[in-house]
């Protein structure tokens, strides 16, 4: 009886496969029959799951955002944390497991720099993955000023700090050796701590 073969599992063994070939080729010297060699399969079974190497990113992107925003949807409306605490818990999360996956994450960000020295700018992609993260926040923002946990704030504004903030350090995580967690996470604290009625600044 032939082994069934789950389908999920083998595409996203042929995406870390990939970024691992990324980063130590290189995206433009990549090609998919030399992911397809290290995965163990054949050319033509990876052409089943993928076109070319660049929607094998795309995927990669797909995956770990939408993964990212369940895990943190579900946790903000579960919890009886004050709204600041909610999002801080989220950001400190978000670090953390960019430092647990930093090889990863430095193989997503090598190849968007590698695509944008070839004139594709993957920015916008990012963007709209990372939309409902800020748009989780805002809402959060927003109930938080309803209920009189945040001052009254331009929250667009804050959502797009938060962001910023999680985007700079997600960087460090990805290049820089000397990034400092607690520093990162006592930085993001304070910012939002600035926020809360009643807050000591």
């Amino acid at each position: 009886m032939p082994k069934k073969i789950d389908h999920e599992e083998r595409k996203e063994k042929i995406l870390q496969t990939a970024l691992r070939v990324f980063a130590r080729e290189g995206y433009r010297d990549s090609n998919l029959s030399l992911i397809a060699t290290e995965c163990g399969i054949s050319r033509p079974t990876i052409y089943q799951y993928f076109k070319d190497k660049e929607e094998i990113y795309y995927y990669a992107v797909k995956l770990v955002t939408g993964r990212m925003f369940n895990k943190y949807a579900s946790f903000a409306w579960s919890t009886d944390q004050d709204y600041i605490s909610r999002i801080t818990t989220i950001c400190w999360d978000i670090m953390q497991t960019a430092s647990e996956q930093s090889g990863e994450l430095t193989s997503l960000v090598d190849v968007m720099l590698q695509m944008k020295k070839e004139g594709r700018d993957f920015n916008q992609i990012i963007l709209r993955r990372t939309a409902k993260l800020t748009i989780l926040f805002k809402r959060l923002l927003r109930m938080g000023v309803n209920e009189g946990q945040i001052i009254d704030c331009d929250l667009n504004r804050i959502a797009d700090h938060i962001l910023l903030l999680l985007e700079s350090s997600c960087f460090q995580v990805a290049f820089l050796d000397t990034f400092d967690m607690q520093l990162s996470k006592q930085l993001i604290g304070t910012y939002l701590d600035f926020y809360r009625v009643g807050n000591s600044f």
